[in-house]
């Protein structure tokens, strides 16, 4: 979990105010902001809750993205989703990115931080587990295998004991 201190935060908000990203509305004991993203960049809702969807979950294909919006919008079925999309890399704000191999689709991404980089932009899932898992989580992993063999051989040992004495 990613913590920011307020000074951070408001640091935030006010460059997302020049941008024209977000607005501030009135409110009692705290300020409010709320989301201008659609009229900042003149698109339709649909296109927010695509976008919205990208920037928070990553590189998705557009079955993913009709899906993972669905709170945001209801899309009525992939072809939507696919037009949308085209009107957004039109407008540079996506990126269809290449097929990974091994996959039966391609992923589109956002582009509102600026081109991703070719290892940001593959999907975790097509990777072997060896290009995933650090030094650190191999080491645990084995002090809990050899933990493991160290339980198995006490209760191979105890059972043993049980045969034994019950004949």
């Amino acid at each position: 979990m990613i913590e920011a201190t307020q000074a951070e935060a408001q640091a935030a908000l006010d460059h997302l105010k020049l941008l024209s990203l977000v607005t501030e509305t009135s409110g009692g004991r705290s300020m409010r902001y709320a989301h201008n993203v659609g009229k900042a960049l003149s698109i339709p809702p649909q296109s927010v809750a695509i976008l919205a969807v990208l920037f928070l979950r990553g590189p998705q294909t557009a079955g993913e993205l009709r899906i993972n919006s669905d709170r945001l919008h209801k899309f009525g079925d992939i072809l939507a989703v696919e037009g949308f999309l085209g009107e957004l890399a039109e407008r540079a704000l996506v990126k269809e990115l290449a097929r990974s191999p091994g996959t039966r689709e391609t992923r589109w991404t956002h582009l509102l931080s600026g081109e991703p980089s070719t290892a940001a932009a593959a999907p975790t899932a097509a990777s072997t587990p060896a290009e995933t898992v650090s030094v650190s989580e191999i080491a645990a992993m084995k002090a809990n295998i050899g933990e493991l063999q160290r339980e198995i051989s006490e209760l191979r040992e105890a059972m043993a004991r049980l045969r034994a004495e019950l004949g």
